[in-house]
């Protein structure tokens, strides 16, 4: 047991300073040698987690992605889906707000995402992802769209997934207001599942 527990205390030592390190030179300028030398470690210590920056990279990707998953659940739920246009699009700005939040207060969070963009290796981390939600959240849309082909209903959940990340993204990159971006995501994908209903949303509740 003492020496699991020292395996996972340098595990996640060695996490907490890539971290740190990708928060103060970005992706290009990171390598296991400087992590190694900032967490007091020797190269074959490191590479006993991690064969390259690459796999640190892949498994802060995973992190960021599960804490930003995990937002889902308390903003798409049964009754904003049944609720008025106006409560989903609601829903739809407080998860963008939210995952942006939580990315925002990750450290190193930005330069994550955009290794969860534009590093090949790295990139199956958020398409991974992105599909398990939208499988996840296929049976909430089915149950609220039961009228609806529950293909039609994967393809729209995986936009819209893209889409409010694709915000996210977008606040990092760009000066812009979040709560107006998200807004606009949200009112562009509350839109087409208001489509879905035939057109016709229900009435707000009181």
């Amino acid at each position: 047991m003492p020496a699991q527990q020292r395996a996972t205390e340098t595990y996640e030592l060695i996490l907490e300073v890539a971290a740190q390190l990708l928060a103060d030179v970005g992706i290009e300028r990171l390598s296991t040698n400087m992590v190694c030398e900032k967490a007091g470690l020797t190269p074959p210590a490191l590479y006993r987690y991690f064969p390259n920056k690459y796999a640190l990279l892949c498994e802060l990707g995973q992190r960021l992605m599960q804490r930003q998953n995990e937002l889902i659940p308390k903003w798409i739920t049964p009754e904003a889906l049944a609720g008025s246009v106006e409560d989903l699009e609601q829903a739809l700005a407080g998860l963008l707000l939210d995952t942006y939040r939580v990315t925002n207060e990750t450290t190193g969070g930005v330069w994550i995402l955009r290794a969860l963009h534009a590093v090949p290796t790295v990139q199956k981390v958020r398409l991974e992802s992105h599909g398990k939600v939208t499988e996840e959240q296929s049976g909430v849309l089915v149950a609220a769209f039961p009228q609806v082909p529950p293909e039609e209903l994967l393809l729209v959940g995986r936009i819209a997934v893209d889409m409010i990340y694709a915000g996210v993204e977008l606040l990092f990159d760009a000066p812009l207001e979040p709560q107006a971006v998200a807004q606009v995501v949200a009112a562009m994908v509350a839109s087409q599942l208001a489509k879905l209903r035939g057109g016709v949303a229900p009435a707000s509740h009181p």
